[in-house]
């Protein structure tokens, strides 16, 4: 598969830049989700969720076959489905401090 070794990478990132988060924020407990259940429905991808239980805000990653440097990313709220906009960025912008950086801004009250 194309994009495993782009989920390992992400994973990688997303579980240090959430031990950071722990240290620095006691009150932002991020709970990270790795869902391949889109390939059984015929969709080459896999998604991240990075949920905040306190917010009920989501970051939501694509990693999609079909474009293997690249992450869709969407803000959006756990108990909603996501819209079909998508910012897509480089796979090398998404590092563990821009995953950092994000779960701060956007999970902060």
């Amino acid at each position: 598969m194309i994009g495993e070794q782009s989920l390992e990478l992400l994973s990688d990132r997303a579980s240090a830049a959430h031990a950071q988060i722990q240290s620095d924020f006691k009150d932002i407990n991020p709970i990270i989700g790795v869902n391949r259940g889109m390939r059984t429905a015929g969709i080459p991808a896999d998604a991240m969720t990075i949920d905040c239980l306190v917010t009920d805000r989501r970051i939501l990653l694509v990693l999609h076959d079909g474009l293997p440097d690249a992450v869709r990313l969407q803000y959006t709220l756990r108990n909603e489905d996501p819209s079909d906009e998508f910012k897509v960025i480089p796979l090398t912008e998404v590092t563990e401090s821009a995953l950092y950086g994000w779960m701060k801004d956007y999970f902060s009250r």
